[in-house]
């Protein structure tokens, strides 16, 4: 059985949001062409498979009739709908560009084609970088999503009577997913990111633990801005991995957001490829078939060397640290791990400490318990 499927193609890379938007889709293709440079898709494991757009029944499965239509027509520019009223404006997040609806429909088919394989067992884990767009609600566009991949690649598995884990490693609070399952418990979601007291969209605490049948099946674990990697790492490794092997899911679902980076314009935590990497190794030795998906990252030279050391997880390959000539001519970088980590003032640590003693203390008292845990 192949190990790992990479789902790409260049038309998931050549739409642009707006000439200034933070989002560049040129990102994928950087990953990709690393990748190709280091061999990666010439490996017996690998499975290199090209996207296929989703069906608008697929998008059904959690958008509105109404925000799909509206996506579509003002994507093929039809002045007769008012995008503001779907979450889209000019200047804002989430502009309006030409052939929207299909830009979004084919990464969105990525991560669904991804599950399909997982689920049938031709591929222990697949990884479509185009997708991870998890802020997108039911009926409108948010934080640069437009449908909500990761949440309908969930109700695929669920539609296949399988039960979901859900990991979230995007700076950002994985909402929409949250939002998607918050009373279900087939459904674990978890989601590592900044406090959203500091970030974009404002929400994930720890007191968002699910409703009704679902409490205590949604687990936030937000953190303060300029946590580096021992802090992360340590955060990450007391709460994702028992609560996973606690509900014992049938499949693993990530998203793999590298605006944890230190140097991402956009975020502040002070993550390393060394730290975002472990986190990565961690999910892979949960053993479980696993759909990884792509999400947030604004230093595009720094995603394409993320997402590549990701990929060489799911293939149980150690790139050589030497960046193919190619690729470091193009971007003039010369190494594929961080040589450096970033210097946190000593003040800021402690309260980076505080914070993730609150919270992980927190944790254990509202979610452990749900599970079988001691607090």
């Amino acid at each position: 059985m192949p190990r790992a499927a990479f789902i790409y193609e260049d038309a998931l890379s050549r739409h642009a949001l707006r000439s200034d938007h933070p989002m560049r889709p040129v990102r994928l293709r950087y990953t990709y062409e690393l990748l190709r440079e280091y061999g990666a898709f010439d490996h017996a494991d690998a499975v290199l498979l090209d996207p296929r757009y989703a069906t608008e029944d697929e998008l059904a499965w959690l958008h509105t009739s109404e925000y799909i239509a509206a996506v579509k027509a003002l994507g093929s520019g039809e002045g007769s709908v008012d995008g503001a009223r779907f979450g889209f404006s000019g200047q804002g997040d989430n502009p309006v560009y030409p052939n929207m609806f299909e830009a979004a429909a084919l990464s969105t088919g990525g991560s669904l084609l991804a599950a399909e394989i997982v689920a049938s067992g031709e591929v222990r884990a697949a990884f479509n970088i185009s997708g991870g767009l998890h802020h997108a609600a039911a009926g409108h566009a948010s934080g640069f999503c437009v449908f909500n991949d990761p949440a309908l690649a969930v109700h695929y598995f669920l539609n296949k009577g399988m039960r979901v884990a859900y990991v979230d490693i995007d700076a950002h609070h994985g909402d929409g997913v949250q939002e998607a399952f918050y009373s279900d418990a087939r459904v674990l979601t978890i989601s590592v990111h900044e406090s959203g007291q500091y970030l974009f969209p404002g929400t994930g605490f720890v007191s968002e633990v699910g409703m009704g049948a679902g409490r205590g099946y949604s687990v936030n674990l937000p953190l303060y801005p300029y946590t580096g990697d021992d802090d992360y790492l340590e955060a990450f490794g007391q709460v994702v991995p028992p609560l996973i092997r606690a509900f014992a899911p049938d499949v693993l679902v990530t998203q793999l957001g590298i605006d944890s980076y230190h140097s991402d314009p956009l975020t502040h935590l002070q993550v390393t490829t060394a730290g975002y990497i472990e986190a990565v190794r961690q999910l892979a030795g949960l053993g479980l078939p696993w759909l990884a998906l792509g999400g947030g990252g604004y230093d595009v030279d720094a995603v394409a060397r993320a997402w590549t050391l990701a990929y060489g997880v799911m293939l149980d390959i150690d790139w050589p640290d030497q960046l193919p000539a190619g690729f470091a001519q193009e971007h003039g970088a010369g190494s594929l791990r961080d040589q450096l980590s970033p210097e946190v003032p000593s003040h800021i640590k402690t309260d980076i400490r505080r914070h993730l003693e609150d919270t992980v203390g927190e944790i254990r008292q509202q979610i452990f318990p749900v599970h079988g845990l001691g607090g």
